[in-house]
């Protein structure tokens, strides 16, 4: 590899030091080059970088992890969770069903359901649940089953059936990556049935994401972006 290599490679390392990803024709922007250049100096290099879904990141990033850890993702990206959650609160309506997902970019929002509306909250997520189970006024359904200690989740046979009989107005859905083409993926299949089931079920199907599972794409698909009918995420500038 050359001086010049070397040199825009170091450049792209320091952009993506606070983490975070950059688009291919965004990497090639800052480096005054083609995107085909950029696809060169990676293939030459040590692997610090990697190129995901059209987006260049660290390959120690956290988001390039084979499996899922929820003890681990509790803490990532907190601050933008609590600000998507806030945003998901001011949807909420006197006497709605709600769908929560498993995962920890919803925990806020349980957290911080309001005791002086009723609710109800169907979920089939453990940490979930016992975040619900703080508020006094909201009245919990916990879907059990067999236990995933990784996601803190639960699945059975008829969990999907099971869901299919609540009316749900509200489904607040995660996902470990969204991409334009692919849609949503998680790492677990077990969550690919609940969340299949809500979405059919749902009045309003509602994807609470942060910035970084865009671009990505997990083992286990479940659903298009079309069949979600809003986003709650932070807003990238070319977005």
């Amino acid at each position: 590899m050359n001086e010049r290599s070397e040199g825009r490679l170091m450049r792209l390392q320091h952009a993506l030091g606070q983490g975070g990803s950059l688009r291919l024709s965004e990497a090639a922007g800052l480096c005054e080059v083609s995107a085909m250049t950029i696809r060169r100096d990676l293939a030459a290099s040590d692997g610090t970088l990697m190129l995901i879904g059209g987006y260049l990141m660290l390959a120690d990033d956290p988001r390039h992890a084979t499996t899922y850890d929820l003890a681990v993702q509790r803490d990532r990206n907190a601050d933008a969770k609590w600000r998507l959650c806030e945003r998901a609160l001011a949807t909420l309506e006197e006497g709605d069903t709600l769908f929560i997902d498993c995962g920890t970019t919803l925990t806020p929002l349980a957290l911080s359901l309001p005791d002086d509306m009723s609710l109800t909250v169907v979920t089939y997520a453990l940490n979930i649940a016992e975040a619900v189970s703080r508020r006094s006024g909201v009245r919990l359904w916990l879907l059990g089953g067999i236990y995933h200690a990784s996601s803190c989740s639960f699945s059975s046979d008829d969990m999907a059936e099971t869901i299919r009989g609540f009316g749900i107005n509200k489904a607040f859905l995660t996902a470990a990556g969204v991409d334009q083409r692919q849609g949503l993926s998680c790492f677990h299949f077990h969550e690919v049935a609940p969340k299949q089931a809500a979405i059919a079920t749902a009045q309003r199907r509602l994807l609470v994401v942060d910035a970084s599972k865009q671009g990505l794409l997990r083992p286990a698909r479940f659903a298009g972006l079309d069949e979600v009918d809003e986003v709650i995420a932070e807003q990238r500038a070319d977005d």
